[in-house]
């Protein structure tokens, strides 16, 4: 694990799945962008698509999350038990662990609308 604000970078697939919980409130939404996020991401080594999550999701905490965001990646390939034990079955797949709720998304993170919208930034300005 790389050490930076986001901790290293490779990403996924095509596709995010939709949203799981979505914030409605305007003062929600403006409290959670001035909180930390903290971000685990399950990756598969250097998979093309694991590539392209990391990178997607360095780029939305650099234009969204300036300076209150942390990322850790897991390698499913040097760590398989801790992602089975997490319930992790697919890479690439974003947990969020912070701010609540636990959110997950898989996939190479590259609909930067529907990633926002489902961490609750949709309508936060950059």
């Amino acid at each position: 694990v790389a050490s930076t604000s986001c901790r290293r970078t490779v990403p996924g697939w095509d596709s995010c799945a939709a949203p799981m919980l979505r914030s409605h409130g305007g003062n929600e939404r403006a409290m959670r962008r001035r909180s930390n996020f903290k971000f685990r991401l399950y990756v598969a080594g250097n998979a093309p698509n694991s590539v392209l999550a990391i990178a997607n999701l360095t780029a939305l905490c650099r234009s969204y999350l300036p300076d209150h965001h942390q990322i850790e990646i897991v390698d499913v390939l040097r760590d398989p038990k801790r992602a089975l034990t997490e319930g992790i079955f697919l890479t690439p797949t974003l947990v969020t662990l912070a701010p609540s709720p636990v959110r997950k998304i898989v996939g190479t993170l590259s609909q930067a609308q529907t990633v926002l919208q489902t961490l609750g930034l949709e309508a936060l300005p950059v």
